[in-house]
Order: C-alpha cells, then sequence, then structure tokens
C-alpha cells in the first residue's frame, strides 16, 4: 500500500473483470462512471452481510452485468479521488479483487448509467486514470 492508500478514509471495494480472448491473451472489462464518463472497473462500497470480495462480484453484476469466478483475496488496493456532486473530491482506497468473467448479462441494472467494454491489457493501462490502478492492470496475473 502506498502513503496515499494508507491515508484514505473512505473504503471502497472492485472487481478487475477479466478473461482470455481467443488468443490466450488477457482482456479487461471497464465501464464508465456515471458522473465523469472515465474508464473505472465497477466499485462501491462495502456491503453489511457480505465479505468484501462477494460485494466486489455484486458490484461488478449491478454496474457491468458480469458474473464468473472471484478470487477470495485482493489483488490490491488503488486510490482515487471520488467527485461527489456539489461537493468537495474525496480521498477514497479501493481494495480490488480478480473476477475471471464467465458470464455478460445483455441487460443489468446499470446498463441505462454506463457503457461497458473488453480492454487489451496496453488499451486498459491507458483508458483508466489512476496511476496506482494502471501499476495493478499492468501487473496482473491470473
Amino acid at each position: 500500500m502506498t502513503d496515499r492508500t494508507l491515508r484514505a478514509k473512505r473504503r471502497q471495494v472492485g472487481a478487475l473483470c477479466w478473461r482470455l480472448d481467443e488468443n490466450d491473451r488477457i482482456q479487461f472489462l471497464l465501464v464508465t462512471s456515471r458522473d465523469t464518463g472515465r474508464w473505472v472497473t465497477p466499485k462501491g462500497n462495502q456491503m453489511k452481510g457480505l465479505t468484501d470480495a462477494e460485494a466486489a462480484a455484486e458490484e461488478a453484476m449491478e454496474e457491468a452485468g458480469a458474473t464468473g469466478v472471484m478470487d477470495t483475496l485482493s489483488v490490491g488496493s488503488f486510490t482515487y479521488d471520488k467527485r461527489l456532486v456539489g461537493r468537495a473530491k474525496r480521498l477514497t482506497g479501493v481494495d480490488l479483487y480478480g473476477l475471471q468473467v464467465t458470464h455478460l448479462f445483455e441487460t443489468w441494472p446499470e446498463a441505462h448509467e454506463r457503457e461497458r467494454r473488453w480492454f487489451s491489457r496496453l488499451e486498459a493501462v491507458e483508458a483508466v486514470d489512476e496511476p496506482e490502478l494502471k501499476v495493478l492492470i499492468a501487473g496482473f496475473v491470473p
């Protein structure tokens, strides 16, 4: 964890959704954020009664319509400045869990609010804004 991650007062959980293409190259599923339209991983608040990995899987379903095999151990953490409407940015730490996607639903709860797209590793690194997330994607090994 970086010093920035340790300073984050708000915690979330997220899913690093991935699959192997027909040539066994890894691809990552990203979604657009509702507020700014930037490319992000599905993420949200911890959920009472669920482990962090289970909550991350729930976020993947709600935000990307993705289900699959979820890692129970975090692949790492990153921070970002959560942009709150009408309020200042808040430093937020995200514990990220790998999700090997086995199914994508045609419709899902936030389909009308977000776009989803598969990216190669290099494209995903370039698409996300958060430097620590870039490192996690670049170094991810299934």
